[in-house]
């Protein structure tokens, strides 16, 4: 695999994780016992730290990234075993 495929594919897993990790960790208003500012939503976190996101996020798509490697390297699941819409036997 070339190392433009690699960083390619590890950013795919890192925006796809940084999702992921966004709802993790995050407190509203009410939770940290803080009065709302009028203006902002119940649901608005009180403070979001975007270092600590992308920190988990980079975690996350890296170990991804590892076990989607091996897969590459080793062929634990290949392509015909993906193969649902063919009949069995073909």
């Amino acid at each position: 695999m070339q190392t433009g495929s690699i960083l390619a594919i590890y950013a795919l897993f890192f925006v796809m994780s940084f999702f992921i990790v966004i709802p993790f960790g995050v407190r509203t208003d009410e939770e940290a016992g803080v009065e709302r500012l009028p203006g902002h939503a119940e649901s608005s976190p009180h403070r979001f730290s975007f270092a600590r996101a992308a920190l988990r996020a980079a975690l996350l798509a890296a170990i991804l990234f590892a076990l989607f490697y091996a897969n590459y390297i080793y062929g634990w699941i290949g392509v015909g075993m993906l193969d649902w819409a063919s009949p069995p036997g073909r």
